[in-house]
């Protein structure tokens, strides 16, 4: 799996990249994720995360966490045929997450910040592999599935 961790210029960051790729990448194996996948993870700020929820969301507000998948999820009953890319790897997406707000959520919440991130991390893989919560009914297995994997990693949390 190639996993690239993108760290906002100039943002002062309490946590290694190497650890934050290794949290989307036991969510990836968790959810048994194809070996050439290759996703990004970027930590960045208020600012940013703002400019692109109110650009792709219609939201002028920030968030903590916003997904790019690259290739929608697949619906039909049918096996899916394409033509892989030449790198040879399946490029799944981009998930933003907004530093700043995962410190101001884990104070909220009352536990660390890597706690926090995790779940940022967690459920922004998730989004990018085809899950949703936007719609009620789907919700609830997006959730639990978050709560699984995240009890799977928690000695990476503590």
């Amino acid at each position: 799996m190639e996993i690239n961790v993108l760290i906002e210029e100039g943002l002062e960051v309490e946590l290694e990249a190497e650890w934050l790729q290794r949290i989307v990448e036991k969510t990836l194996e968790a959810e048994k994720a194809p070996p050439n996948a290759e996703i990004s993870l970027v930590i960045t700020g208020q600012e940013r995360i703002r400019e692109l929820n109110r650009e792709y969301r219609g939201r002028d507000q920030p968030t903590d966490v916003l997904s790019f998948a690259l290739n929608e999820p697949k619906t039909a009953p049918e096996p899916a045929v394409f033509i892989g890319p030449p790198d040879g790897l399946l490029h799944l997406g981009e998930v933003i997450i907004s530093y700043p707000q995962s410190v101001i959520q884990a104070r909220e919440q009352g536990h660390s910040l890597r706690e926090e991130m995790a779940v940022l991390i967690v459920h922004g893989v998730l989004h990018i592999l085809g899950y949703d919560h936007e719609k009620r009914r789907r919700a609830p297995s997006m959730a639990a599935r978050e709560r699984e994997i995240l009890a799977g990693i928690a000695e990476e949390t503590a």
